[in-house]
């Protein structure tokens, strides 16, 4: 009997290995496979309003960052804009490293758009400098309407994109992009009555 176990165990031991094996294959295609396709799958169908979409945003979202790190930088500021403010932070990154990937994939450049609208609800250089420079309530205040404004922007280029885009990773983003950031306006526009 003992000499019959050890023969049965270590085939059970060879067994649970080969099927590991396999599952840690499998597991590393089914890994890999995704990624590998995701560039493919964004360039599969795109046109020149998808590319007018992307590029554009690409810059607001990061002079949205710019705005709220900004805010994130000063003391003293309201802490339902502090949280709003890496909110805008924590979504926008991400989005932004999506769209890099689709303009890499589409081969477009700034060249390839020479007629493409960058500053849809962005703000100048000396609204920069306001935000920049103001301290206190009035900061906090400044912040919530140029944010106002520059969501406002956003959700435009984003209606653009639902109405002549055709790429559906681009077309998704556009309606995500509608969705959350009509949300962080009425957020927005609550604390701005407040005050």
């Amino acid at each position: 009997m003992t000499s019959l176990r050890f023969p049965l165990a270590a085939a059970g031991v060879l067994a649970a290995a080969l099927v590991l094996s396999a599952c840690s294959t499998g597991s590393t295609d089914s890994a890999t496979a995704p990624t590998a396709s995701a560039p493919a799958a964004s360039s599969a169908s795109f046109n020149d309003a998808d590319v007018s979409f992307a590029m554009p945003m690409i810059e607001h979202h990061n002079q949205a960052i710019t705005m709220a790190e900004t805010m994130l930088a000063k003391t003293g500021v309201d802490p339902r804009i502090t949280s709003l403010a890496q909110q805008i932070k924590d979504a926008q990154g991400p989005e932004i490293t999506m769209m890099d990937s689709w303009v890499t994939a589409w081969g477009a450049t700034d060249d390839s758009m020479p007629g493409m609208d960058m500053s849809t609800g962005s703000m100048s250089d000396a609204d920069m400098s306001a935000l920049d420079s103001a301290t206190g309530p009035a900061a906090d205040k400044l912040f919530l309407q140029q944010m106002i404004q520059h969501h406002q922007g956003a959700i435009d280029m984003a209606t653009v994109e639902l109405k002549s885009g055709e790429n559906p990773d681009a077309r998704d983003l556009a309606t995500k992009i509608i969705a959350d950031q009509t949300a962080e306006i009425a957020k927005m526009q609550a604390i701005l009555d407040t005050m």
